[in-house]
């Protein structure tokens, strides 16, 4: 019992969402994946279905099984409890909440019979939200350049080339969220750090 108390809950938009994307896939296991197909995909549906609009940011808590999950989960619990206590918890939700809305409305209007599910979007915004932990006015720092050439080059790349069953398209949104959403951030606390000095 000792042992349980010495454990923190220490990232608690990000772990609640590790947990919460794992009884999803439970769940989805247990309903042969219709649980994933009715509340967890983003697809071609009628606007007036209520469910299009859950789907679009429920999205990034469905996943096709368990290895899609975890390699998913394990960047995300690398980098996300970093960035969390970085920018505050109620501000990386309202980044995930974001990017999982701008991902899932792009992929409904682009898409004609496919499915979108998983969280790749938010590990993209993730990863590069990280590169602009140590922006400082007039400096564009050159890991954002790299990631941005390594991450959403060879996504854009792939999307035009690959013929899998991954959504480029996603991870390259969710991608450009994380380098917006770090800048406008990052901007704001940089200019407040040089009127208080």
């Amino acid at each position: 019992m000792f042992i349980f108390k010495k454990i923190q809950y220490n990232s608690p938009v990000i772990l609640t969402y590790a947990l919460l994307a794992l009884i999803v896939a439970g769940v989805s296991h247990l309903t042969s994946g219709m649980s994933n197909t009715l509340l967890f995909s983003v697809y071609r549906a009628p606007l007036t279905d209520p469910l299009t609009y859950l789907r679009m940011v429920g999205h990034v808590l469905g996943h096709a099984d368990l290895n899609h999950y975890f390699s998913n989960f394990l960047l995300i619990l690398l980098i996300g409890p970093m960035l969390e206590e970085k920018y505050g918890s109620v501000p990386m939700l309202i980044m995930m909440l974001i990017t999982s809305l701008i991902t899932g409305l792009i992929f409904l209007l682009v898409s004609s019979d496919a499915r979108l599910l998983g969280a790749s979007g938010i590990v993209f915004m993730l990863i590069l939200l990280s590169s602009f932990v140590n922006l400082k006015r007039g400096k564009i720092p050159l890991t954002l350049i790299l990631v941005i050439i390594a991450y959403i080059g060879r996504e854009a790349y792939q999307g035009f080339t690959a013929a899998d069953n991954i959504s480029h398209l996603t991870h390259v949104i969710g991608g450009l969220c994380g380098a917006v959403l770090g800048f406008f951030i990052n901007r704001g606390r940089v200019m407040e750090a040089e009127i208080t000095e």
